[in-house]
């Protein structure tokens, strides 16, 4: 770990010449050794493993941001947790805040050629950060013995809705997150042939705009995706225009005043995000309920839609996941009592348009139960939305993803780990329900007193993550195949049981044939 120390020394005198109340307090501070008696800038997280702070990169409001190379000062600048970027519902944010937070294991040192992953936190683009406790890379780096890197980017109207029509500033920021990982990794025993992106939901669109984007694709080698939405696609550039003019409706500035810009403050911007998230199906339904400001197919820096119709050849392995209950804390919070087959009737209407419901109320997939004489919609729409935004979609993904030359594992998470969001969502704790977000400690191991079932598959992902790191392979001796997915077959496997993950209504010819999906309908 020579080369660390000597990369941190050369870094502290551009920390230290800066003038900043976290440098400050940095300099007042001593020094952290590690068991190799290694001054440097970081905090142990546990015995062995180190996390630091960097910060990546610098940014206007509303204008692209710029790496910060490491011949400026790549930051390790701080051993607390960097503030996030600004949202709704949280005091400690920062427009200053593009900072990705990074877990070494104290064994990785000059020459060892590391693995690394770099984590994209999900929240519909509007919310999370890097300092969730959920999201802790400590297990996780040590686990699989690489570099852990947990990034935050702009959010909402700050990420994605400049008012002079930039897009996509968000998918930006972690593109310079990967370059200065890319720059910087080598000096502390990381490869940067080794790089793999990753992230849950809306973190997981990042990661497939990423796969989209030509100009990033040299960045990093493999990536993982959890639980995306893959069912809304990218936005097109005439969806986001009208929303774009809805969102400058909401001020007085000229869109291409920057000092008027300049002068709204956050609270004002964050409201007119909101405003614009809550509108923007009845803006344009191709937006969605549950991600409508997101990456944009701008042509420039996402020039594929990774959809069905488009796809580029590709080599990259990929990774996919979703849970089995993955609508079940939308529908239970949306109904948390009982609700009968017409009131189903009226969503599935609201959601797909009379054809599309028609079809699949046709088709038997998704019958409504009775239970005590109790008529309840709710199971069958909890199953409709699973398969409908998440499963079927990314099964859909992956089939293509395979023909087109990636090798792609899909999995089917079936034991999860109550996220703290789901905690009061009786469904969400009950009767073995795993729920959108509930894979993320498991995959972290930061989940909170693990019963048997959740350590055995604690132990197992992170044996699967710690191959694919290294191999783009999740196979590990010991544990059950996991076949690789084709034109016609996702071979799915179930995570924390046995055996295939049951097909149901994910075939080829019912969900993207039968029953288009959003990306068809709207042409996306």
């Amino acid at each position: 770990m020579v080369a660390l120390l000597s990369f941190i020394v050369l870094l502290l005198p551009v920390f230290l010449a800066r003038s900043s109340p976290i440098v400050a307090d940095l300099a007042a501070r001593s020094p952290v050794y590690n068991h190799d008696q290694r001054a440097h800038c970081g905090f142990s997280v546990r015995e062995d493993v180190t996390r630091f702070v960097v910060k990546y990169a610098n940014a206007q409001r509303w204008k692209p941001s710029t790496p910060v190379s490491i011949s400026q000062g790549a930051s390790l600048l701080q051993q607390d947790l960097p503030p996030a970027c600004p949202q709704s519902g949280s005091n400690s944010t920062s427009e200053d805040c593009l900072y990705m937070v990074v877990y070494v294991p104290n064994s990785i040192g000059a020459g060892i050629n590391a693995p690394s992953l770099l984590w994209i936190h999900g929240g519909s683009f509007t919310s999370g950060s890097a300092s969730d406790p959920a999201i802790n890379g400590a297990n996780l780096a040590a686990a699989t013995q690489s570099i852990v890197a947990v990034v935050q980017y702009r959010l909402g109207g700050l990420g994605f809705m400049a008012p002079n029509g930039g897009t996509n500033l968000a998918v930006g920021d972690v593109i310079n997150a990967l370059k200065v990982l890319n720059a910087g990794i080598p000096m502390i025993g990381g490869s940067s042939s080794k790089i793999t992106i990753a992230g849950q939901s809306s973190g997981a669109t990042m990661v497939r705009a990423l796969l989209a984007t030509p100009s990033a694709s040299s960045l990093f080698r493999s990536a993982i995706i959890q639980s995306d939405p893959m069912d809304y696609g990218f936005l097109s550039p005439g969806i986001q225009q009208t929303m774009q003019n809805f969102f400058n409706e909401q001020f007085s500035c000229n869109p291409s005043d920057d000092s008027c810009a300049s002068s709204l403050s956050v609270s004002d911007i964050l409201q007119a995000s909101d405003t614009l998230y809550s509108q923007a199906m009845s803006l344009n339904p191709a937006a969605g309920q549950g991600e409508p400001i997101r990456p944009v197919h701008d042509g420039q820096l996402i020039t594929n839609t990774l959809t069905t119709s488009s796809f580029p050849q590709t080599s990259k392995s990929i990774l996919v996941s979703t849970v089995v209950d993955e609508a079940g804390s939308t529908i239970y919070t949306m109904f948390p009592s009982p609700v009968s087959e017409q009131v189903s009737v009226q969503v599935l209407e609201g959601l797909l348009g009379t054809s599309r419901a028609d079809t699949v109320l046709g088709s038997e997939r998704y019958v409504v139960q009775t239970s005590g004489g109790v008529e309840d919609a709710r199971p069958s729409l909890e199953n409709l939305g699973t398969d409908y935004l998440w499963k079927c979609s990314s099964w859909t993904f992956s089939r293509t993803w395979a023909s087109s030359g990636g090798p792609t594992y899909v999995g089917m998470y079936i034991v999860g780990a109550t996220y703290p969001a789901n905690a009061g969502i009786p469904f969400c704790t009950s009767n073995g329900a795993v729920c959108h977000q509930d894979d993320i400690q498991i995959v972290f191991g930061t989940a909170s007193n693990p019963n048997t079932q959740q350590t055995q598959l604690i132990q197992e992902m992170q044996a699967r993550y710690k191959s694919f790191l290294n191999t783009g392979n999740p196979n590990v001796p010991g544990l059950a195949q996991w076949n690789t997915a084709t034109s016609s077959s996702t071979n799915a496997i179930l995570l924390g049981g046995s055996g295939p993950a049951p097909v149901d209504a994910c075939t080829p010819n019912f969900w993207g044939g039968a029953v288009s999906y959003d990306y068809q309908v709207y042409g996306l």
